[in-house]
């Protein structure tokens, strides 16, 4: 069954500083958000909540709206937003060029003690204990150029009635 596109966009910003980053954290992210870190040693796996102490060199919020992604540089972050909201009101953020569709897909999950996660991997509530990667409703989303048909992100999204299992 082929699904019906529609109209995605795609925002990017080089050297945002850790308070503009948290700030955008803060207004995007709501009940249905999934958080996602990258440290140097580790991966988060699939957290509610942001930790209060971090440190991360990478990092992912999802919501059924969109994936933020920010990577850390050494005079601040880049951050990448694909969505399928238009963001009017995004400073100084640049909207990349592109005839943007989306579609979304199921997503299904690796075992999490393959050797691909050596430390393993983990889903987890907002009081970190830890919940079932089945009862999350997690998704992906094609982002796709219509104009030269090629996909270039694939970013995670839940179901927008997905409100967290009950723990």
């Amino acid at each position: 069954m082929t699904q019906k596109l529609r109209s995605g966009y795609v925002y990017h910003k080089q050297l945002i500083a850790s308070d503009e980053l948290n700030t955008l954290i803060t207004q995007i992210s709501n009940s249905q958000s999934y958080y996602f870190l990258r440290y140097a040693h580790a991966v988060s796996g699939i957290c509610r909540k942001l930790p209060d102490e971090r440190g991360e060199i990478e990092g992912q919020l999802f919501n059924s709206i969109c994936e933020i992604r920010w990577r850390k540089y050494k005079l601040g972050y880049e951050v990448l937003i694909l969505s399928q909201q238009e963001f009017k009101k995004l400073q100084e953020f640049k909207e990349l060029t592109g005839n943007w569709k989306i579609c979304d897909r199921d997503a299904y999950w690796h075992n999490p003690e393959e050797t691909r996660f050596p430390k393993g991997f983990t889903f987890q509530d907002e009081n970190n204990q830890s919940i079932n990667a089945k009862d999350i409703s997690i998704k992906q989303r094609y982002f796709k150029d219509s104009d030269t048909a090629t996909i270039h992100f694939v970013a995670l999204t839940v179901n927008s009635n997905d409100q967290h299992p009950k723990t």
